[in-house]
């Protein structure tokens, strides 16, 4: 009865899986149910009514394949009487019609009842072995609930005579072998769950005698290898086959030989490296196959090539190399297609070119979709940077960008300016200062310029993501504003060392001459652009160091990204950046300690204004603290694996990372007191003059 129930189910999928058709539609749209109005992919199931009947926010369920039914094969309708029909069942179970149940009644023994009871259910007992022909006298038996027990010792006979029972289930045990014969007389055996015990291994003989199986379960064992002989020798009918959560770590060509009624396969949270070419060659009614949380580097080219009935794929979370172009070509009537956290560097539309009933596909990033225009629903949507529409994803930062850029340009342009026209007695010093702002400046531009590309790639991002993230020009930008920020790290490091010595050691007669300043500031520029464009000279090394996302800013670590990028990365902002920031607060500590000291001895007037300086240092380290704080715990907490928003990413990218280039002009030029002094006597010059 219940494979004929689960043939008819499976008929039903296929006659209702129809192909859509797609030629209303130019490529990448799709229609509004039965109207003539077409709408672009991103709007499908995006929670928004965008048809006018509706239709996009239909059938946006995944339902593929077979897991969503497996409640429905738990639940059998019963049409036995309420009444116990029982003569004999211990007082302390409940019994209704010819069912008896003893769940958690703390039973150390298997019960005496009636011989003709046809469902015995000992769930969450203490029974610890089960002996020979124990079950013998009950010939009507056809659902046996053995769960949640302690069973290790099962006898070879204990189910002998049970020649009708359907269903068994012998979960949560501590069962670690199967003997040879156990199953012999079981001959209607339908269901066997072994979930959660201790199983190493399978033999043929084994399951011997189950002719009529159709589901067999095996979750959340030990199960380190598969038989070398086909499971299905002996199990010509087996439908549905649960191998998750195991051990195993490959598959081969004869594991799965003459499985020809297999319809569900779940191979997923293994250790699978290595799966042999023609492993799947005889499931010709496969409907789901799941391989995902594996370590499977390659799939070969012809492995899924006789699969043609496959509704649901699912390979994610495996270390995938590449994906061969003509990899799905015989998935003709595949559903659903998920390959997240799987990267995909050789991905083109060809791969999914003859998916034409492909419905729901998923991918780690969501640029990918570009690639599957024929798909209705592709997720995810967004990686919190990017959005399909937007390259900025956030409308406020998409705002923010542009008044942040000019903030910063506009101040740094505008001390250059006043510093170049303002005399000044530390010539130096105002050489640093410009030098700063130039860096600073820079931040400005890479701002201007990824708003620039979000408006040029407005409403259509996603088409061009992969490509934008790949292009010359994401490089670049990304590499200004690395320079930028290193060289502004540096020069702020620099300039607080030199004030440090000034105010430190006040009798101390270095001071940095032009020739010197000169020197050091073309060697931070020198190191700045070497840091910047070093990922550039190889690219076996670091990838696309500067194209992980959509901002081009190689501020978060993946753990699919190169050794060589992650380390480098890693030394950037966690070792160079690190150790200019204790630097300037160890300076800026030093010195308000040294000044404080000072101006409580001496009575001399010429330390009242580096007073006034000191009490301008907690805002320069507090600022500092504000923008490389939050940088050093992302990139820490990135290397310990903990899952980052990409929405946390760009806040960082677009508003913190930019608040030094901002205020720098602020707290080193224009409230100064002493350059506010000489441009009030440079502006009542010029007043002067005039008059």
């Amino acid at each position: 009865m219940f494979p004929v129930v689960l043939s008819l189910l499976s008929s039903a999928l296929l006659i209702l899986s129809s192909p859509v058709d797609f030629e209303v539609c130019p490529l990448g749209q799709f229609p509004c149910g039965n109207l003539s109005v077409c709408l672009a992919q991103p709007k499908h199931c995006n929670g928004q009514q965008d048809c006018p009947n509706g239709a996009d926010e239909e059938n946006c369920v995944d339902n593929s394949g077979w897991p969503h039914l497996f409640d429905a094969f738990m639940k059998t309708r019963s049409q036995e009487p309420k009444e116990c029909m029982l003569d004999v069942y211990p007082d302390v179970c409940y019994c209704e019609g010819w069912k008896v149940n003893c769940n958690n009644k703390n039973l150390q023994h298997v019960p005496a009842v009636s011989s003709n009871i046809t469902a015995l259910e000992l769930n969450s007992n203490g029974l610890i072995s089960l002996h020979s022909d124990l079950f013998v006298r009950y010939r009507h038996l056809e659902r046996l609930h053995l769960e949640n027990n302690s069973i290790e010792m099962i006898s070879k006979r204990t189910f002998s005579g049970l020649f009708s029972l359907r269903k068994l289930f012998l979960s949560q045990n501590r069962i670690s072998s199967l003997k040879a014969g156990l199953f012999t007389d079981l001959s209607s055996l339908e269901w066997l769950i072994l979930d959660e015990n201790r199983i190493t291994s399978l033999r043929q003989k084994s399951f011997e005698g189950l002719k009529s199986l159709f589901f067999l379960s095996l979750l959340n064992n030990s199960l380190e290898h598969l038989p070398k002989t086909s499971l299905c020798f002996e199990m010509p009918r087996l439908n549905w086959l649960e191998l998750e959560g195991n051990r195993i770590s490959s598959l081969s060509s004869s594991t799965f030989k003459n499985c020809t009624s297999l319809t569900v396969l779940a191979l997923r949270r293994n250790y699978l490296s290595a799966i042999e070419d023609g492993t799947f060659s005889s499931m010709h009614q496969l409907i789901d196959l799941d391989l995902s949380l594996n370590k499977i580097r390659d799939l070969p080219p012809s492995l899924f090539h006789n699969l043609h009935n496959v509704r649901q794929l699912n390979i994610s979370n495996n270390p995938l190399t590449h994906v061969y172009e003509d990899q799905f070509d015989s998935f003709i009537n595949l559903q659903s297609l998920s390959m997240e956290e799987v990267e995909i560097p050789n991905i083109s539309i060809r791969t999914f070119r003859f998916l034409t009933n492909l419905s729901h596909i998923y991918f780690k990033r969501f640029e990918y979709c570009t690639y599957s225009p024929n798909v209705r629903s592709c997720k995810p949507n967004t990686d919190g940077i990017s959005s399909f529409e937007n390259l900025l994803a956030n409308i406020i930062l998409r705002v923010f960008v542009w008044v942040v850029a000019f903030a910063i340009c506009f101040g740094n342009v505008f001390v250059i300016c006043l510093r170049s026209c303002v005399a000044s007695e530390n010539e130096h010093h105002t050489m640093a200062i410009k030098s700063l702002c130039c860096a600073d400046c820079l931040m400005g531009v890479y701002l201007f310029f990824i708003g620039a590309f979000d408006v040029k790639y407005c409403g259509e991002y996603n088409r061009h993501a992969h490509i934008w993230m790949e292009s010359l020009s994401c490089q670049l930008i990304g590499s200004l504003a690395l320079l930028s920020t290193e060289v502004s790290v540096m020069m702020l490091t620099y300039m607080t060392l030199e004030k440090y010595v000034c105010i430190v050691f006040p009798f101390h007669h270095y001071r940095a001459g032009r020739k010197r300043t000169l020197c050091s500031l073309t060697s931070i520029w020198a190191l700045g652009f070497v840091l910047a464009l070093a990922p550039f000279c190889d690219r076996r090394t670091f990838g696309n160091f500067y194209g992980r996302n959509g901002v081009c800013f190689p501020l978060h670590s993946e753990q699919v990204e190169r050794p060589g990028a992650r380390c480098y990365s890693t030394g950037i902002f966690l070792g160079l950046n690190l150790l200019a920031f204790i630097l300037i607060v160890f300076s800026y500590s030093s010195m308000f300690y040294s000044i404080q000291k000072t101006a409580k001895s001496a009575r001399q007037t010429t330390f009242d204004l580096e007073v006034s300086v000191a009490k301008r240092f907690f805002f320069i380290v507090f600022t500092d603290a504000m923008c490389w704080i939050p940088i050093f715990l992302l990139k820490i907490l990135s290397l310990l694996q903990v899952h980052i928003t990409g929405t946390l990413i760009l806040w960082v990218v677009i508003f913190i990372l930019p608040i030094n280039s901002a205020l720098n002009p602020i707290l080193y030029t224009i409230t100064t007191s002493t350059f506010q002094e000489r441009l009030r006597v440079c502006v009542h010059f010029r007043c002067m003059d005039n008059h």
